[in-house]
């Protein structure tokens, strides 16, 4: 496959949109000229976009069971493989959200390593810029990326362990990953990382000469990933080298690649500016989403909420919700239209009714409802986009936002400035779609402090 001029350093495939922004943001600021597609790119696409030295997928892995991620994988990793990358990263929520169920991590370890056929994969979660460590195995992470929460063990989260769709309920990475896959996960431990240099690269030889097709890497702190950046890097030199992580891998990546000079400089970017009205569609249920939501509404936005009953049952729902954004919008007021105002908020047990009564299984009731509502707020962007011409638009929610971005005809996205770590602003390619070319932030459920939409509009991050 034909990627331009320049070999790429990277590829990667991002199990949901939010984490594949995160990704095309770490890359960037790196330097390294990135391109994120919805599904993997033809060459034709690829040629409209010169110069790129690394490509993401932004894929939906995340809300799939086994099968269905076994099917998409083998075909996205395909794609990959032909592209000549030498590393391919399976980027993953830095809180590891999976299950045996949902989202298996370990069954997209499977099958990438029989794509590459590599001795072994590597493993890398924490990811310090995200406020995400990793001790002896086990992952911390701080409440909020961006903000100055307080770091709990993955298992103690406040809002992880209680997450609707995958609760986590053990920390140790290597025992969370012994429930999805039974291939042997080693680890390159925190001391042997900290002292880096011979006594991680024996440490790895270590684990791999013992059997382990994963090896997990600790890390606490950003000074600590370039030297795991040169163990990954190092491991694809005769051929693909095949990686699984959060934008950790591209943290250490980034950082040794810019020690041996490969990089020259980080990337320098122009403020974006204030672009008010802004429409901002949320479908986090997270109690982060909740009180940026609050604080927003404190500060001038409006409201919309989405109501499941006239989704499911008015057909020209879709209409009258856009014709509401307008109005708002056009009375200069920024406007957040969402699904939920936290875990709690009875709308959920409202959708999970209805789907029920559709025919949908308890158990796909949380993947579904991704569909219901990722369709219903790209249709109203869409339409509202075609009635009032607003220049920025913000979506929270990993799996909403890759429904949306199909629902709306996004090809590609590119950054166009840094604003929280793990959350660029981007310019939208969507062929004849009304909102080629806007501006668009894909937020994650964690990400941000309570003032994150008012900072988003403003331009300031």
């Amino acid at each position: 496959m034909d990627t331009g001029s320049l070999p790429l350093l990277l590829a990667y495939y991002g199990d949901d949109f939010t984490g594949s922004s995160d990704a095309l943001d770490f890359l960037s600021r790196a330097g390294v000229k990135t391109v994120l597609f919805i599904a993997p790119p033809t060459p034709e696409q690829l040629s409209r976009y010169k110069g790129i030295q690394a490509i993401g997928v932004a894929g939906m892995t995340r809300a799939m069971g086994p099968e269905e991620m076994e099917k998409e994988l083998i075909e996205a990793f395909s794609a990959l493989k032909m592209t000549g990358a030498q590393q391919v990263h399976y980027k993953v929520c830095s809180t590891f959200d999976s299950s045996p169920k949902i989202g298996s991590i370990g069954k997209a370890l499977e099958v990438g390593l029989d794509v590459f056929q590599t001795p072994y994969a590597s493993l890398l979660v924490a990811a310090p810029a995200l406020g995400r460590y990793c001790a002896f195995g086990n992952l911390f992470a701080r409440m909020g990326i961006g903000s100055q929460g307080k770091i709990h063990r993955l298992d103690r989260h406040p809002s992880m362990s209680k997450h609707p769709t995958t609760p986590a309920d053990e920390s140790d990475l290597r025992l969370h990953l012994a429930k999805q896959t039974h291939l042997k996960v080693g680890l390159v431990d925190i001391l042997e990382v900290e002292n880096g240099g011979s006594v991680m690269e024996r440490a790895l030889n270590r684990e791999v000469k013992n059997g382990a097709k994963i090896v997990l890497f600790d890390a606490m702190y950003s000074r600590q990933m370039a030297g795991i950046g040169r163990m990954i890097d190092g491991a694809g030199k005769d051929k693909a080298h095949f990686s699984v992580g959060s934008s950790g891998i591209e943290m250490a990546l980034g950082a040794f690649w810019k020690e041996e000079g490969v990089l020259q400089q980080d990337e320098t970017w122009e403020n974006p500016g204030e672009a008010a009205p802004m429409l901002v569609l949320s479908g986090s249920c997270s109690p982060v989403t909740e009180g940026q939501i609050a604080h927003a509404l404190a500060h001038g936005f409006e409201e919309i909420s989405l109501q499941p009953e006239k989704i499911a049952n008015q057909p020209d729902a879709f209409l009258s919700y856009s014709g509401e954004v307008v109005k708002i919008l056009e009375q200069g007021k920024s406007v957040i239209v969402h699904t939920a105002c936290g875990s709690s908020d009875p709308r959920m047990e409202k959708t999970r009714i209805i789907l029920m009564d559709q025919g949908v299984a308890p158990e796909d009731v949380s993947a579904k409802t991704a569909d219901f509502f990722g369709k219903a707020l790209g249709e109203i962007a869409g339409k509202a986009a075609r009635g009032f011409p607003f220049k920025r638009l913000l979506i929270a929610g990993g799996d909403t936002s890759s429904k949306v971005a199909r629902a709306l005809g996004i090809e590609a996205v590119e950054m166009i400035a840094p604003l929280v770590p793990g959350a660029p602003l981007c310019k939208a390619h969507a062929p004849g779609s009304p909102i080629d070319g806007m501006e668009v932030n894909f937020k994650g459920g964690q990400v941000g402090a309570d003032d994150y939409f008012v900072k988003v509009m403003s331009g300031t991050g």
